[in-house]
């Protein structure tokens, strides 16, 4: 799977209502969305050709008027008429409060029973809203409408709480004697997995505050920074867009990003130059959401007592952290494949050094666009040749309207599959580029549709599966469109340039992987040693002395420090230090004053005033200041186990719709 490479699709989503509520809308079941292999460099793929808003392009070449109809998740209904049908089957659930110890066998598949028809509807409900708001994220009635769903079922998953703390309560012995029941077949994976979570459970107050809390908590931010990326735009010169004039044209940044794959490496370099510029403005804002994404994490973990912050990732995905490290270790111990690759291709290129905008190079003179009936037919014939089946299930998404190929304004960037619910069929989210990478996206996307529309017969509690299997049906749906494209090619330079761009989907799926894996890694270190020894943290935090900061008592490799206090996150303030000064000091050979017994005492109002510095004493000469903890109730952020490429619980997008184990970040 290539999370780096997939722009995360909207990321509310709702738990299974007997297991826990993370963010808050209901249903929306999403697999990866694949951009693939497009400008790794940038956090969303390639996806729209500039092309796209030309009036005068082909059709075929836009894939105009390929849109989904969304109504038949509604079934006739709006969507307050359908939460209102939820919340009478959630009075009824909550009425099995303080009982679930004493239910037998037919008492609890009953109980299951009403929740998969409660996950059924809030699945539809959560689907609508979310798929509505992805085709266009600057419509403020579409969000309005998203947020209203998500408040209303973030209530009613309150009153459901319960279910999961008095599961965990029960003696293995008698678990396993209800679950033997074949009458539970259809949920039992899904309660073994609640109990996993048990040591990572609060109290029902704290899971019930924090449920209600999740709205406005770390889903709200990722929704900002996706709102944010979405309304990105670059500007590039006319010629390089087929625009006329010469006057720079604004285009989608989407479109910037898709000329990273121009064959001329002038046009390559103009647009990474142009992509770059239109990420500045806004780049604090954005860091900071990441920052605070990071900081909830590491509440969460420590709250949780999680032993490390990828350790929840792992648990959902029914992993061990000691068979994931092995594989990280292995992947790492065999860097120079990639870099054996990419020297090659820097030969073919004729560079001495590839630029990180010759990564995605075409190794074609001049790639040639793909219409969507050509796609259409290419994607059909290669599921085909395999079985007859999946050709014919994959056939209904084009004939029955269930994938949103054409870009637009506003639209989310990327692609991704949305599960929904078993009950009804999935859907696909494209942005069309006319490339025959975007064949493989198409092919890709198919296989995950094709894996939920299969698997609907296994009930919203079992319709997904771990991480570790999510990619399956979508890896072989682009395998075999790879085959039959590179089948019907004669041309040399064609084929060399699908063959280059397979080898490099393996390198992103493999060692970018990793390489994301790593710098998460290092983010996670470093922020969890800059809140315990924030004197070490300095280069990281990004501060910079302002006017009038007074260099505080003690030194630190023979340098002065700088104090600065920022506002309060999450309720409490933070204490940023920074070691600054050190060129300025070396150069004019300013020594430090140490005050070895020096307080410091910020005032900050309210309950963080509890949170202060003093000296450590017997540390050193310098009283070896170190920040006293805050003090926290008992309180959890809802569980993250990612902060880049994926979604506000750390889920890569694109997970079929279930509610998670508290405490878990099992991906959707």
């Amino acid at each position: 799977m290539e999370p780096e490479d997939c722009c995360s699709p909207p990321q509310h989503h709702i738990e299974h209502l007997f297991g826990p509520t993370r963010a808050a809308l209901p249903g929306t079941a999403l697999r990866c969305a694949a951009l693939h292999r497009a400008a790794p460099m940038y956090p969303a793929g390639m996806t729209t050709p500039s092309t796209a808003e030309d009036a005068t392009a082909d059709p075929d070449l836009t894939a105009a008027g390929v849109r989904w109809d969304l109504d038949t998740l509604l079934e006739g209904a709006d969507t307050d008429e359908l939460l209102d049908r939820a919340e009478v089957i959630v009075d009824e659930l909550a009425a099995s409060r303080g009982t679930i110890g004493d239910l037998d066998t037919a008492q609890l598949a009953a109980l299951m029973a009403r929740s998969a028809e409660l996950e059924e509807l809030l699945g539809r409900i959560g689907n609508y809203v979310m798929l509505r708001f992805s085709e266009d994220t600057a419509d403020p009635e579409r969000g309005a409408a998203m947020m209203a769903v998500e408040e209303r079922a973030t209530t009613m998953s309150t009153k459901l709480v319960f279910f999961e703390l008095e599961w965990a309560e029960l003696p293995d012995e008698r678990v396993e004697e209800l679950l033997a029941d074949p009458r539970l077949d259809f949920c039992a994976h899904h309660l073994r997995n609640l109990r996993r979570y048990r040591p990572h459970l609060l109290s029902e107050p704290e899971e019930k505050l924090l449920t209600e809390k999740s709205v406005s908590g770390a889903g709200a931010w990722v929704r900002l920074f996706d709102e944010l990326i979405s309304a990105l735009t670059v500007k590039l010169p006319a010629s390089l867009v087929d625009r006329p004039g010469e006057a720079p044209v604004e285009v989608p940044f989407e479109a910037g990003l898709s000329l990273l794959q121009h064959p001329d490496r002038d046009a390559r370099s103009t647009a990474a130059t142009a992509v770059t510029e239109s990420l500045a403005p806004g780049l604090r804002t954005r860091a900071f959401v990441y920052n605070t994404l990071l900081l909830d994490k590491s509440v969460d973990d420590r709250l949780r007592s999680y032993p490390d912050w990828v350790s929840s990732r792992n648990l959902a995905n029914e992993a061990t952290d000691e068979s994931v490290q092995a594989l990280i270790d292995a992947v790492v111990g065999r860097y120079d494949i990639a870099h054996r690759w990419y020297s090659a291709k820097a030969k073919v290129l004729g560079l001495e050094r590839l630029a990180d905008y010759d990564r995605m190079a075409s190794g074609a003179d001049d790639e040639s666009s793909v219409g969507w009936t050509e796609a259409r037919r290419v994607v059909l014939d290669a599921y085909g040749s395999f079985s007859p089946e999946l050709a014919d299930v994959a056939g209904r998404f084009f004939e029955e309207n269930w994938i949103d190929a054409p870009t637009g304004d506003g639209k989310r960037p990327g692609a991704f599959c949305a599960y929904t619910v078993p009950s009804h069929h999935p859907y696909v989210l494209l942005n069309w580029t006319g490339r025959s990478r975007d064949v493989l996206t198409l092919a890709h996307e198919l296989g995950h549709g094709l894996h939920a529309y299969l698997a609907r017969d296994q009930g919203v509690f079992h319709q997904s599966t771990p991480l570790t299997l999510a990619e399956t049906a979508s890896v072989f749906g682009e395998a075999v469109t790879n085959t039959a494209m590179l089948d019907a090619m004669t041309d040399p330079g064609d084929r060399f340039s699908l063959l280059a761009a397979t080898l490099e989907g393996s390198i992103a799926t493999v060692f970018r992987q990793v390489a994301m894996n790593r710098f998460e890694d290092a983010a996670h270190r470093n922020a969890a040693r800059s809140a315990s020894s924030p004197w070490s943290a300095s280069e990281s935090s990004g501060v910079r002395p302002r006017g009038g900061a007074r260099p505080c008592g003690g030194a630190h490799r023979g340098l002065p420090h700088v104090v600065e206090l920022h506002p309060a996150l999450h309720r409490l303030p933070r204490l940023r230090l920074r070691l600054c000064l050190r060129a300025a000091a070396r150069t004019v050979g300013v020594r430090p004053v140490p005050h070895p017994g020096r307080r410091l005492r910020p005032r900050v109002p309210g309950p963080a005033a509890c949170r202060r510095v003093a000296p450590t004493r017997g540390t050193g000469s310098d009283g070896g200041l170190r920040p006293h903890g805050p003090r926290v109730l008992g309180l959890r952020a809802r569980h993250r186990g990612s902060t880049t490429g994926r979604d506000h619980r750390g889920r890569t997008p694109g997970r079929p719709a279930r509610l998670t184990p508290r405490g878990s970040d099992r991906p959707l």
